[in-house]
Order: structure tokens, then C-alpha cells, then sequence
């Protein structure tokens, strides 16, 4: 059976098209320490993919010819949006497009979220983790790599697979407050696409896993950092900074200049403040405590 047609974007938003991709990079290019999940899934899939987790589907709003608002929703049902000067007419039409639509939760500059939420009425009794978190941006030839845990990094194996599905687990749990059935299932999901992505590294020292990290959004000259966990008996040792900091070293090798990421705690914040990242502003993440899993269509 055909899946149905995607819900149109109610006024004043419109459909994105092909032709106004260029407009759209630009446009959040201005706005760039927020708006790398956009940018990079744009970049990696473009418009029309309803297969690929991060594709997204994607509209816009408009003063005259141009571009004010960029607003995605992802078939991995996560609302993503970038639009500084929105008034609450527009986030109430992000929240209508978004009721067509599967959601598991909304991501974006602080400001921006909670505008989101007040027009979706989602009250903290309907969310497993709402946080904003610091927003850090790093200059990579500010990177430090002094004071750095002992150990390499390397990217996952396939042996690797039960060892990564109960880390995931356990972050997902502490870290998004995701119920345990649930956070089994996703560690379950993330250790594989983590392996078969290549986006992850493994902090390890005498063969011993001590950490992990990865890129979740990726441009030529920028990344964005996401997925950090140390287990609980390899904590307190820098073995988070120290697997972050040598992917950086591995990304500015390759040409990447800047990297960004939102920590989770003052704990995360120290970390990431001790190899050079700077505050740059707040950054949101709600996540619903039920997922919906479609729109009325589905």
C-alpha cells in the first residue's frame, strides 16, 4: 500500500523546492552555530528522501523573495527549525504541519524551542527530557591536546556491537531520561547504524573501551559533536575530553575548521572547556515521552 502523500505546510509556510536550496544554505550559513542539523542533513539528502532517518521534508517562509524561516521535520520524526525573526502566527503553522507527521521530539536554538512548544502546548508532562543546554563553537587550531587520557581512538567493529548497544542504553537512559524498554530498543538501533555509519569513534587505551563520541551533523568545514559517554567506571579519568579532542584532531586533518556541540552538564561543559570550546549561546532539546508514531493518515 502507498504511503500517503506528505501533509502540505499551512500559511505562512510553503513547501521547499529544489531551486531554493542555494537560498536555504545561505540563509542558515548566517545562522550557523544552530543550524547544523539542517545544514548537514540538507547537504546529505537534499529534498524528496522519505527513507533515510535524517532526510527530511522541509518548508519555508518568505519575505517577498527572501528566505526568513527554514523549518524541517525529519522521517526520524525530529523537528528541526531555524527562524530568528518567527512570530508566534508562524509557530503555530509549524505545529499544525508537524500534527500530519510522526515526532519524537524538536531540536533547535532555545529561544526558537520554547515558541515551538507554547504553540504545540507541550507542557513538561508530556515530555521524558526537556533541557537547554550551553551551545560551545570551537576554532580547531584552538583545539588543545595537552592533559589528554592515555589511549587512540578508532572507529567501531562489528565486534563491537554488544559493547556499543550497552553503552547507548545507559545514555540513553541517564543522559535523555528515556523510559528502559525503549532506551533497549534505540541502544539496540544506534549501535548498529553506528557501526555501519563510520560516524563514531572508540576511545580505548591497552585494548580497553574507555569512551565514545561521534559527529551527529557534518559539513567540509565544520562538525557537530554529539553521542559522548563514558561509562560509569572509566568516569572522572578525561576520557570523554580526550576521545572528543583526538576526533577533532582526526576531523582538522581532513580540513575541517569549526566545531560545535551543546553539553549536558556543567560536568560536560568543563570538559569541553579544558580542549578550547568557547560558550556561543543556548541551545534546546524536548523529547516526547511517547513518540507519535504518525499522522492521522498513517
Amino acid at each position: 500500500m502507498p504511503r500517503p502523500a506528505d501533509p502540505l505546510p499551512p500559511a505562512p509556510l510553503s513547501a521547499a523546492r529544489d531551486a531554493d536550496l542555494p537560498a536555504i544554505e545561505a540563509f542558515l550559513a548566517r545562522h550557523a552555530d544552530s543550524s547544523m542539523f539542517l545544514r548537514s542533513n540538507l547537504a546529505e539528502h537534499g529534498l524528496g528522501d522519505r527513507r533515510s532517518p535524517r532526510a527530511m521534508a522541509v518548508a519555508v517562509t518568505r519575505e517577498g523573495a527572501t528566505i526568513t524561516g527554514v523549518f524541517g521535520a525529519s522521517n526520524a520524526g525530529y523537528a528541526v527549525f531555524q527562524a530568528p525573526e518567527a512570530g508566534p502566527e508562524v509557530w503555530a503553522a509549524f505545529g499544525r504541519w508537524l500534527d500530519g507527521r510522526p515526532l519524537s521530539g524538536l531540536t533547535g536554538e532555545a529561544t526558537q524551542l520554547h515558541a515551538l512548544r507554547a504553540a504545540m502546548a507541550l507542557d513538561d508532562a508530556q515530555l521524558a527530557h526537556a533541557h537547554d543546554e550551553p551551545l560551545y563553537r570551537l576554532a580547531l587550531t584552538d583545539l588543545r591536546l595537552d592533559a589528554l587520557a592515555p589511549g587512540q581512538i578508532r572507529a567501531p567493529e562489528p565486534s563491537d556491537l554488544e559493547l556499543l548497544e550497552h553503552w547507548f542504553t545507559i545514555y540513553e537512559g541517564e543522559t535523555l531520561n528515556t523510559p528502559a524498554p525503549r532506551a533497549a530498543a534505540l541502544g539496540r538501533r544506534r549501535a548498529a547504524q553506528a557501526i555501519l555509519e563510520g560516524r563514531m569513534r572508540i576511545l580505548e587505551h591497552d585494548g580497553q573501551p574507555l569512551a565514545m563520541t561521534a559527529f551527529n551533523a557534518r559539513l567540509p568545514d565544520r562538525v557537530q559533536v554529539g553521542g559522548v559517554f563514558t561509562p560509569p567506571e572509566h568516569r572522572n579519568r578525561h576520557a570523554a575530553r580526550s576521545a572528543v579532542a583526538r576526533h577533532l584532531a582526526e576531523a582538522r586533518a581532513e580540513g575541517v575548521t569549526h566545531a560545535i556541540l551543546f553539553a549536558s552538564g556543567p560536568a560536560a561543559s568543563r570538559a569541553y572547556e579544558a580542549i578550547g570550546f568557547t560558550r556561543v549561546g543556548t541551545y534546546g532539546l524536548a523529547l516526547l515521552r511517547e513518540p507519535r508514531l504518525g499522522g492521522p493518515d498513517d
